[in-house]
């Protein structure tokens, strides 16, 4: 069996700034968060925890930065399963925590152990409401259902039958997925519909109810494998949280959404696609069944993969309403939407040059872990949307990602008073090994089960959707939190205090005033003083000045230091990006490099793919809008840049012999260089009244 390195221990707190180096030159102070801190905790916070449990020794009120994932998969999801992961909730988090768990080799039963090399701070898993009773009905060899036709077709035991009318389409691998899963189902026309399937009465009885029992059951058990695993104690060094995953894939367009709770208190069922396939709807049911249950149950809806939605994720479908209605949607949304997964396995969700409506000029870092290839030429969706994405079908749109989905919030805050895409950033994995935070480039075992347990089979493919190869390890969430509990990571989340990472544990700090002094990064104490006279990541710049003509941005991060045996890289350089939307429709960008160096001449020996060449361990700028306009409303935020760094398919194609290569080692799109990321939150600007 196969084992990944051992365990290190994690970084709780913010690396000290050990050189700061940007065009400005200087030696920075050493960020007051950057060590162990007491601090002076305050009354009310103790008074504010929502359930039973200890204080956490360390509490520093200007914030630890905690990593974390909140977007894994185990074996009652209906895709996992089929992929062969017979992992559950429970490995998960024991996963997270630097366990090694098994995961399927060249085959289910010939497996593999994997392990974190750094543990996590934090955790959700996030099976898939969809089919959740329906999967553990089929899987539990006592159930009543587990002899029925749709089990052993799901099992891959029996010939599958489709419901009539339904057509499958894409590869050999998502027929057969969609056809099994189809299996569970009844009375969709397409297996784009298969999150919207009815429930198959031969396996859940005529009334479904029989399935609706066992997912209540499977909640049960989800949701004591999270109590089981979360340190109430004073140290505080793990920290989980009850969650599922609202699985909707309406004509195989991606607008799947995580549900995340702050406590034990959830809904009693989790409301998945299959029962309530309008948005609206589950949003209404959440704030219903818990923000207005009265029992402290409080939740967040995050989406993902937004750049697999065909232009739906982000799209203004509620226009042609009266807009009473319309007021009341985007505040609907405005709720329970505070933040977005920017990148994951499948992809990144942040930007996409060459989009109709965009105005602002070519972004050379929006090629990033593209899942749909940039070398196609996809058709532009337009103003409307498409379908077939996970298929690698249909339109491309603005709509899939996220820099515009800011802009257009502006605009419709200017239309009726309310932002509906008002969004934090963060990112996870969407890993479907029970493989919370395995992010590792150099040690990455794949994501899907037998599907790509091995390096041929990851390699031996192309760039199309759902091809191994396409995918990447996917991201972190990180969080500036006063402490790791339950109560401290979710204020911080709802507040916007939070970032993501494409894997690397980069800490990004982003504030905005108007009073900033330019040597601020030169400064003792700048951090403290950052938050007494601006606002974080995450909030709103307001109450301008009459004398003050732009506002002004202090930026800093410091690298991943990595571990022995696998160190992290060097910084390039950090950009702030600013978007706005203009009169015209158009949606605008600039891309602003504030600190450090493209230019460095970093490089990447390609033989054995170590680093060369300089670069940073921290930089920091305090920087000011040359464009600013007081009557224009903006967004801005930013992303610090790692040096180029051999993405995880260069790596293992240099494994192979030479001439034995997959022939994914010579596929053209494939990347060989990457370069790894961090993106924090936005600050948004609005002009008074």
């Amino acid at each position: 069996m196969r084992k990944k390195n051992a365990r290190y221990p994690r970084l709780h707190h913010t690396i000290a700034l050990i050189a700061w180096l940007s065009a400005c030159g200087g030696q920075p102070p050493v960020a007051e968060s950057s060590a162990p801190h007491s601090g002076n905790r305050p009354a009310t916070f103790e008074a504010g925890y929502s359930e039973q449990r200890e204080p956490c020794a360390d509490y520093n009120p200007l914030r630890n930065a905690y990593f974390g994932d909140f977007h894994v998969h185990t074996d009652v999801s209906m895709d996992a399963y089929i992929f062969g992961t017979r992992t559950n909730a429970r490995d998960a988090y024991r996963f997270a925590q630097g366990q090694a768990i098994p995961t399927p080799d060249a085959s289910i039963e010939d497996t593999q152990n994997i392990q974190l090399e750094r543990p996590l701070d934090f955790a959700a898993v996030t099976d898939h409401a969809a089919f959740l009773g329906e999967v553990k009905l089929c899987t539990t060899p006592d159930s009543p259902s587990f002899d029925s036709q749709p089990c052993k077709m799901y099992r891959g035991e029996a010939e599958i039958q489709l419901p009539e009318g339904v057509v499958l389409g894409g590869n050999a691998v998502t027929a057969e997925l969609g056809a099994r899963m189809a299996a569970l189902g009844s009375g969709a026309s397409s297996i784009g519909d298969i999150g919207r399937f009815a429930r198959n009465p031969v396996l859940c009885g005529e009334r479904g109810e029989l399935c609706r029992q066992w997912n209540t059951n499977v909640w049960a058990d989800t949701k004591a494998a999270a109590e089981g695993a979360y340190d109430r104690s004073a140290a505080c060094s793990f920290t989980t949280f009850h969650a599922y995953e609202y699985t909707a894939t309406p004509d195989m367009a991606k607008v799947h959404r995580n549900i995340i709770f702050r406590n034990a208190q959830t809904i009693d069922y989790p409301i998945s696609f299959s029962d309530v396939p309008d948005k609206y709807d589950m949003w209404e049911d959440l704030r219903e069944q818990c923000l207005q249950a009265g029992n402290g149950c409080d939740v967040v809806s995050i989406p993902h993969n937004s750049n697999l939605s065909n232009g739906r994720m982000f799209h203004i479908d509620y226009s042609d309403l009266p807009e009473e209605q319309q007021i009341a949607r985007v505040k609907l949304r405005a709720e329970l939407e505070p933040l977005v997964e920017i990148m994951q396995i499948k992809g990144d969700s942040e930007c996409r040059n060459g989009l109709a409506g965009v105005v602002g000029g070519t972004d050379e870092l929006c090629d990033f872990e593209r899942y749909r290839p940039a070398s196609v030429e996809w058709e532009d969706c337009g103003e409307g949307i498409g379908a077939g994405a996970l298929m690698s079908q249909g339109c491309i749109s603005k709509r899939d990602y996220v820099r515009y989905a800011l802009a257009d919030g502006l605009r419709e805050e200017a239309r009726l008073g309310v932002n509906p895409f008002k969004l934090g950033f963060i990112a996870s994995t969407d890993a479907h090994n029970s493989n919370l935070g395995d992010v590792q480039e150099a040690s990455y075992d794949g994501w899907s089960g037998t599907n790509d347990s091995t390096p041929q089979r990851r390699l031996d493919g192309d760039m199309t959707t759902l091809s191994p190869l396409a995918a990447n390890p996917g991201g972190l969430v990180g969080v500036w939190a006063p402490e790791n509990s339950r109560d401290a990571l979710f204020d911080a989340l709802k507040n916007r205090e939070s970032f993501g990472t494409s894997g690397p544990r980069i800490q990004p700090r982003f504030f905005a005033g108007w009073n900033y002094d330019s040597d601020l990064c030169n400064t003792d104490r700048f951090i403290e003083t950052a938050y007494a006279d601006g606002v974080a990541m995450g909030g709103d710049l307001s109450g301008r000045p009459a004398d003050a003509k732009s506002p002004t941005f202090l930026v800093s991060a410091a690298r991943d230091p990595g571990t022995k045996a696998l160190p992290g890289g060097k910084l390039q350089r950090i950009q702030i990006i600013k978007s706005w939307p203009a009169p015209d429709g158009t949606i605008h960008q600039r891309i602003h490099d504030v600190a450090g160096d493209p230019q460095n001449g970093a490089s990447v020996d390609m033989n054995t793919c170590t680093p060369k060449g300089p670069g940073f361990d921290s930089l920091c700028a305090v920087w000011t809008d040359p464009e600013f306009d007081a009557s224009a409303s903006a967004v801005y935020y930013a992303r610090v840049v790692e040096n180029p760094s051999c993405r995880w398919s260069t790596r293992q194609c240099l494994a192979f012999p030479e001439g034995q290569e997959p022939r994914g080692c010579e596929d053209p799109d494939v990347p060989k260089l990457i370069q790894e990321r961090a993106w924090t939150s936005p600050i948004w600007y609005t002009p008074r009244g």
